[in-house]
C-alpha cells in the first residue's frame, strides 16, 4: 500500500491529508488558536469538588473548566503532588525521580473530597478536547508518548501493546526496556516498537526524559498558583501524526510551507533517517490539495449523502447521542446474482466506506449502521468478520457488535476530539437554497453510467446535461468524455439542455426515451 502525508498551510491553519493508494483516509486540521490539545499537561488549579459525582472542575485556562473524576486521579496522586510542591518551593532539583521517596498509593474506592480541595494546585494532562459546550476532559495520571514508548512517572511497570502477539517478542521488549528504564518511571511499550533494537528504544527513552525535564523546570519558574500555565505541549501536530502511524509504506511527505518542510525532514532524521528523502516541498502555482485531488475527495465524503461503487450509498445523520447510518442499495440490480448476494455484496462495500468514513471524520460514542436485511447467518458472520478487518486499521479505540436480527450493527468509537464537520453544500446558482458541491455531479454520472453499462447493453447512450456541465465535460484534452470512450469503449454524445437546472442530468436513448 502507498501512503502519503499531504501538508497545507496558512497564515492561521494548518491541514493534514493522509492517502492511502490515492484514496484520502484521515483529514487533520490544526489551528494556531487551538491551545487545548490531547496531550498537553498544564499546572492547573482545583474548582468545585463535587462529592455526589466523586469528581471536580479544574481551571486550566478554557473558558469551561475541565472535568477530573476520581478514577483519573492515578493512584502516585500523592507522589505526584510531593514531587510538584518539591519543585516549585525549590527542595527538589534531581527531576530523575531516581532518589524520590514515592508516597502511598490513594485507595482505589476512595472519594474525592479526601483528596483533592478547591484552589488545590494540580498537575493535569488533557485526554479529551473541548467538545461542544463541554469542557476538557482531565487526568492527573501524566505520561509522555514517544514513538515506541509511553513515558509514565512515579510507576515502575512495564507493559506492551496487546497488539503485539508474539510472545518472545513481548518478552524480549520487557527484558529490554528494564534494562534501560530509569528509576521512578514506568514505561508503556507501543505496538511500533516491535522488533526494534535497544539503540532506537533507548534515544526514543531519552527524548521523553528530556521533555520530562524541561516540564519540570517550566513548572518551577512558572507562577502557577496564581493561573494555570501550560507546562508541556503535545508535539506539533505534523510531528505526532507521523509519531503515531508513520512506517515503511510512506512513500510520499509533501508540504507547501518551507518551515514545515524543514520541521518534518528535522523529525524524520530522528525517527526513520532512511526516508527522510521522501519528503518535499510543493511550489506549484496549482492549490496542492487540487493538486493531489484532496478538494475532490472532500467534498464527496463529507455530505449527508455518500456515493459508494455501482450505485449504493449510505446516509449519514447525526445527533447528540449517537450517529446513525443507512446503507441504500440505490436501483441497483444484478439479473447473475440472488437477491441475498447482491445484499451481502453492497453490506460489504459499505462496511468498507464505513471503516474509511468514522476514521476521516473522526466520529465517536455510539454509531448504529442499519445494513440491507441479511436472512442467511452465514452472510451476517462474514459481514461482521469484514467490518472487524476494515476497522482493526483505526488507532482509536472501539467495539463492534454483531449484527442484531434487526440487520442493526453497534459500534462505539472513542472521542477524544470534535468531530470533523465540512460544509460541502454551496449557494445554489438559481439563487434559491444551497445545492450539493457541483464537482459531485461529475462522480454521480459517471457512477450512473458505469451502471448503465454494465448491467444492460444500450446501443447508443445519450446524457442530456446543463450547458455549462457539458461544456466541462468535453473542455481538455482528453476530455472526461474521451476518458469515457477509453474506459468503456462506447461514444457518450452530450447534449446540453437550456431548460434543465444546473445539476440535473437524464440518460436517453436514441429515440429520445429515457433509460433508466
Amino acid at each position: 500500500m502507498k501512503t502519503e502525508l499531504i501538508i497545507r498551510s496558512n497564515s492561521s491553519d494548518i491541514d493534514f491529508a493522509l492517502l492511502k493508494d490515492g484514496r484520502l483516509t484521515a483529514l487533520n486540521n490544526e489551528s494556531n488558536e487551538n491551545k487545548f490539545s490531547v496531550g498537553d499537561i498544564f499546572s492547573a488549579k482545583i474548582g468545585k469538588v463535587l462529592s455526589g459525582l466523586n469528581a471536580s472542575f479544574v481551571n486550566v485556562g478554557y473558558e469551561k473548566d475541565g472535568f477530573l473524576h476520581y478514577h483519573d486521579l492515578g493512584a502516585q496522586l500523592k507522589s505526584l503532588n510531593k514531587f510538584i510542591k518539591g519543585i516549585s518551593t525549590g527542595k527538589i532539583k534531581d527531576y530523575t525521580l531516581k532518589n524520590f521517596q514515592l508516597e502511598k498509593d490513594i485507595d482505589k474506592n476512595g472519594s474525592i473530597v479526601d483528596v483533592l480541595k478547591t484552589g488545590q494546585n494540580l498537575l493535569v494532562q488533557i485526554v479529551k478536547e473541548p467538545i461542544s459546550t463541554k469542557g476538557p476532559r482531565m487526568s492527573s495520571e501524566i505520561s509522555i508518548a514517544g514513538r515506541y514508548l509511553v513515558l509514565v512517572p512515579f510507576s515502575d511497570r512495564v507493559s506492551v501493546s496487546q497488539k503485539i502477539m508474539d510472545p518472545d517478542e513481548k518478552e524480549r521488549l520487557k527484558r529490554l526496556i528494564k534494562s534501560i528504564k530509569p528509576k521512578g518511571f514506568g514505561v508503556i511499550i507501543r505496538t511500533v516498537a516491535e522488533n526494534k533494537k535497544v539503540a532506537e528504544l533507548d534515544k526514543d527513552l531519552q527524548n521523553s526524559l528530556e521533555r520530562w525535564v524541561v516540564m519540570c523546570k517550566k513548572i518551577r519558574h512558572s507562577k502557577a498558583q496564581q493561573t494555570p500555565v501550560k507546562v508541556l505541549s503535545e508535539l506539533n501536530r505534523a510531528s505526532s501524526i507521523l509519531r503515531d502511524i508513520f512506517n515503511d509504506s510512506f512513500t510520499s511527505i509533501v508540504t507547501n510551507d518551507e518551515t514545515m518542510y524543514l520541521e518534518t525532514k528535522e523529525y524524520l532524521q530522528e525517527i526513520a533517517p532512511e526516508k527522510e528523502s521522501i519528503v518535499s516541498l510543493y511550489n506549484s502555482k496549482l492549490p496542492i490539495f487540487e493538486k493531489f485531488g484532496i478538494e475532490r475527495q472532500i467534498k464527496t465524503s463529507f455530505g449527508k449523502t455518500v456515493s459508494m461503487s455501482k450505485g449504493a450509498y449510505l446516509v449519514i445523520e447525526h445527533t447528540e447521542a449517537l450517529h446513525v447510518i443507512d446503507v441504500n442499495s440505490g436501483n441497483r440490480s444484478n439479473k447473475a446474482m440472488s437477491q441475498a448476494d447482491t445484499a451481502l455484496e453492497v453490506n460489504l462495500i459499505a462496511a468498507s466506506e464505513i471503516a474509511r468514513q468514522l476514521q476521516l471524520r473522526d466520529m465517536g460514542g455510539i454509531i448504529v449502521v442499519d445494513f440491507i436485511d441479511m436472512h442467511l447467518p452465514e452472510h451476517r458472520q462474514k459481514l461482521y468478520d469484514h467490518l472487524r478487518n476494515e476497522m482493526a486499521f483505526d488507532r482509536t479505540k472501539h467495539k463492534i457488535l454483531p449484527p442484531s436480527k434487526f440487520g442493526l450493527v453497534q459500534i462505539t468509537r472513542q472521542r477524544v476530539r470534535p468531530e470533523l464537520v465540512i460544509k460541502t453544500q454551496e449557494p445554489n446558482p438559481s439563487g434559491l437554497g444551497e445545492v450539493e458541491a457541483p464537482i459531485v455531479i461529475i462522480d454521480k454520472i459517471e457512477a450512473e453510467l458505469d451502471k448503465l453499462i454494465t448491467l444492460k447493453e444500450h446501443k447508443k447512450i445519450l446524457l442530456n446535461v446543463h450547458p455549462f456541465i457539458a461544456a466541462y465535460l468535453k473542455k481538455g484534452i482528453p476530455s472526461i468524455q474521451h476518458r469515457w470512450f477509453t474506459k468503456y469503449k462506447k461514444w457518450i454524445k452530450i447534449l446540453p439542455r437550456d431548460a434543465y437546472q444546473y445539476l440535473n442530468f437524464e440518460f436517453t436513448n436514441n429515440k429520445g426515451e429515457l433509460i433508466e
